[in-house]
Parts: C-alpha cells; structure tokens; sequence
C-alpha cells in the first residue's frame, strides 16, 4: 500500500473519523421528511422537531454503517483511484477504532430512537441490522446487492413516518424504492466502466454483471418509476387525501430529473456518487428543488379550479 499524502497523513484522527462518516452521503437521509411534506405536517411544530431528531438519528446510524463498510471494503479500496483516498483505506484510522466508533454510534443512536417512539426505534434497528449485513455478506451476492441497498432507502422513509406517526402511503414506498433501484444499478454500472478491466479486483461482484445487463435492469426500473409516481399522483386516493387533483403537474420533474441522470451516467461517465452528483450538478439541483416547491405549493395551497 502506498504511502498517504503528507497533507492526509498530518489530519487529526477525530477529522479523519468525520471525513469516513461521509457527511457528503448524509443527503440521502433526507428522505426521512418525505412524510412531513405528504403527510401534510409541514407547519406542525412538534412533527418538524421530531423529523430533525429522526434525520440527525439517521446520520448517526448512516455514519456507522459507512465505517463498517469501509473496514470490510478497505483492501479492494486501496485499489480504486478515489477510495483509496478514504482514512480507513489510507491506513489513517485502523479498523479497531473505525469498529469501536461505529458501534458506539449504533447504540447511542438507537437509545435515542427509542425515546422518539417504539416503533421509529425498531425501524432504526432494521436499518442498521440490513446495512451492516450488506457490508459483511449481502454486497457480494448478485441482485441481492443492489436490492438491500433500496431497501435502505426504503426504510429511510419508513423512519420519517414512524417519527411523527404519520403511515406512508405504498404508492410512495415503491416510488422511493424503485427510485432507489435506479441509483443503485446506475452506480455500479460507472464502477464497472470506470474501473474496466480491474472492476473484479476492487469490487468482486461487479464481475457477475456486464454493461449491457446493467442498462436492461435500469431500463425497466426508470419506466416503472415514471409510471408508478404517475399513477400515484392522479389517484383518486391522493386527489381525495390533499383535497386536489393537480399533484399530476408534477411529473415533468422525475421525468426530466430521471431523463438528465441517465445522460450524466451515460454521456459524462458519471453516477459514482447519487448524492454528490446532486449536489454538483446545477439543472438536476434545481429540478429536485422546483419539485419539492411545486409539491408544496400544492399540497398545501390546493388547486381547486
């Protein structure tokens, strides 16, 4: 293993820790207010406290998992060009103290879950069991990998509701899981093209898919996607439920959002990273934020007309 640079090597262990909690990933825990903005709550006090508290549990137990991962991960890592940069596989923490850290983390998290409500706690518990098997055997087995990894996400939203006792509606649980889905497929398709002919050697699994199997899987999850968030928002369930039948007017944002994140795969070899590639890319940015206002505005403001 090579030597890591002077300016990694010269960080304090405690900044080395919060860079391997990947605070960049925390986006993704976002998800846990889904049911604040649908299960119309936005205004209520009480629940947008008790979301914040579910988001910051959320991050905690993210975080732990993320240091798992990369004590599992950490060999194959110091053969990939950018996650041979992370402390863990940069030999910047050892694994002894990644673990002790990470469970650390686990059990004060999950303490706090609890005094949030039983059944936000069980639901934490559930995240944390899935992610820390995925990091130990679920990664290496085809279709299962990318599976538990939306279902992940699929308990992020479950969290949101069980925080403020709102039910998520299923429509919107297999939007997010099938969202998740084409994440997930879209990631490991740039590590298979990114890393080419040494894909095998970083991460095993990679070698039970090719390219071509990946764009068929990401084919069928992006239209069952688009489809089922249509079907979703023009139900007579949903125009009941938010007094309106105009949250249609909100497709042509997953569509574009979904059409401009194939392009970026596809076309700038990029979907390594779901959450930075967010965050970085202004036109998806912004369909995400003009989304999340237009859903707000009718939610919450009703078209009636």
């Amino acid at each position: 293993m090579s030597n890591p640079p002077k300016q990694a090597s010269d960080r304090s262990t405690v900044i080395n820790l919060l860079i391997a909690l990947r605070p960049g990933q925390w986006t993704k825990n976002l998800l846990v207010f889904a049911a604040l903005l649908f299960g119309q709550r936005l205004f209520d006090l009480q629940a947008v406290i008790l979301a914040i508290k579910a988001f910051i549990i959320f991050c905690a137990l993210s975080g732990a998992v993320y240091l798992i991962n990369d004590v599992t991960d950490r060999g194959g890592d110091r053969s990939h060009p950018h996650k041979s940069r992370r402390p863990i596989a940069a030999g910047l923490i050892s694994p002894t103290l990644a673990v002790g850290v990470a469970v650390v983390l686990d059990a004060v998290a999950l303490g706090l879950a609890f005094q949030v409500s039983t059944y936000f706690g069980i639901v934490g518990t559930a995240y944390a069991g899935l992610l820390i098997l995925y990091s130990v055997i679920l990664k290496h087995i085809v279709v299962i990998d990318v599976m538990t990894i939306a279902t992940g996400f699929v308990l992020r939203a479950v969290a949101g509701g069980a925080a403020i006792d709102v039910p998520i509606s299923a429509w919107l649980l297999i939007c997010t899981s099938l969202l998740a889905l084409f994440l997930a497929l879209s990631k490991r398709r740039q590590e298979l093209i990114g890393l080419a002919d040494n894909a095998d050697e970083h991460r095993p699994i990679l070698g039970e898919y090719s390219p071509y199997l990946l764009d068929q899987m990401i084919a069928v999850v992006t239209a069952s996607t688009l489809i089922t968030y249509s079907f979703y928002s023009i139900s007579p369930e949903v125009a009941t439920r938010f007094g309106t039948a105009w949250l249609g007017l909100t497709i042509p944002f997953p569509l574009y959002g979904i059409f401009r994140y194939l392009y970026l795969v596809h076309q700038k070899a990029g979907g390594g990273s779901p959450a930075e590639l967010l965050l970085s890319d202004r036109p998806l940015l912004a369909c995400v934020t003009l989304w999340a206002i237009t859903v707000i505005l009718i939610v919450y403001r009703p078209i009636t007309i």
